[in-house]
């Protein structure tokens, strides 16, 4: 097969897919205090295996507290699905000032782009190839794929969702973190955030 250039059509692993120059923005997290909720949010896509076959699991983290703002699966990784979850986010908790993501072409899309400048948020991404400025996303996919997803082995698209959904609600407002003090994410992105309004 080498040799005559033929290979197995299969789904690939690989989530994320260079987006056009033109999408691509700054990194600007660099050396920047991030000391309250809503100030920089992270994005990312992450490939589930499944019992049989595969979905894409998008999640949309706050860099200050490690509270999932939202989440969204897919069985396709068509730009949509991480739109709509863009957009309840930000409907749900407000805009953040920036958001990090990859240079991926969901990322660099004009639509996605769209929404976060209507809703005035500076628009931060990664350097090629460059994991570690997305970190705190990263940890989460490593977190979640540990925890819950590599240990179930799920067999169903909506069994999947039901698990992820638990994982959230145990990771948000159960689970405390030492990064917090102890506290859970939930905990440390509403205190912050009450003592910002008052």
């Amino acid at each position: 097969m080498k040799v005559m250039g033929v290979e197995a059509i299969y789904p690939r692993k690989r989530t994320t897919i260079p987006g056009g120059p033109s999408g691509i923005h700054p990194y600007l997290l660099k050396d920047l205090d991030i000391n309250r909720p809503n100030q920089v949010w992270a994005a990312d896509i992450t490939y589930i295996p499944m019992h049989k076959g595969f979905m894409y699991l998008f999640a949309i983290i706050d860099w200050y507290s490690r509270k999932i703002i939202g989440w969204e699966i897919s069985n396709t990784l068509d730009a949509e699905f991480c739109q709509k979850c863009l957009k309840r986010a930000i409907l749900l908790n407000g805009p953040p000032e920036i958001m990090n993501t990859d240079q991926g072409c969901h990322f660099t899309a004009e639509k996605w782009q769209e929404l976060l400048i209507d809703a005035d948020v500076k628009i931060s991404m990664d350097g090629r190839g460059r994991w570690i400025d997305n970190v705190m996303i990263e940890r989460f996919w490593r977190t979640i794929k540990y925890e819950d997803i590599y240990l179930q082995s799920y067999c169903s698209p909506n069994e999947l969702e039901q698990g992820v959904a638990r994982f959230m609600l145990r990771y948000n407002s159960v689970r405390p973190h030492d990064s917090l003090d102890g506290r859970t994410p939930d905990e440390a992105y509403v205190e912050k955030l009450s003592k910002i309004v008052c």
